[in-house]
């Protein structure tokens, strides 16, 4: 059975930090560009951040360049987004994508919520 399971989010300050992991089961994400989205209520959702299969090269939406790393642990099968300097407006719900040519599989969802 196909799964991606999102994981770390929860409720942080302005200015702290949170590191999300998406583990992947039933497939290999060596296969596949993985990739973070997020949607905030009322919005559209949004992608912050994209990952090759090597992890050779990654792009981010800016307006999270130089606070969000993505990452991928092909080994643990695992994908993660560190997420620093967290502002109001990162509040969503953070998603993880796996992406090939045939296939595109969401997880179901990590909620991270930035507030004083």
């Amino acid at each position: 059975q196909v799964q991606l399971v999102e994981s770390g989010g929860g409720l942080v300050e302005p200015g702290g930090s949170l590191r999300l992991s998406c583990a992947a089961s039933g497939f290999s994400v060596s296969r596949y560009a993985m990739r973070w989205h997020r949607q905030a209520p009322g919005k559209e959702r949004e992608l912050v951040a994209t990952i090759t299969n090597t992890g050779g090269n990654t792009n981010y939406a800016d307006s999270v360049k130089g606070r969000f790393t993505i990452s991928r642990d092909n080994a643990k099968n695992t994908v993660y987004l560190q997420m620093n300097s967290l502002k109001p407006e990162d509040t969503a719900v953070y998603y993880c994508n796996a992406l090939s040519v045939f296939q595109n599989y969401w997880g179901q969802g990590t909620q991270v919520t930035v507030s004083s």
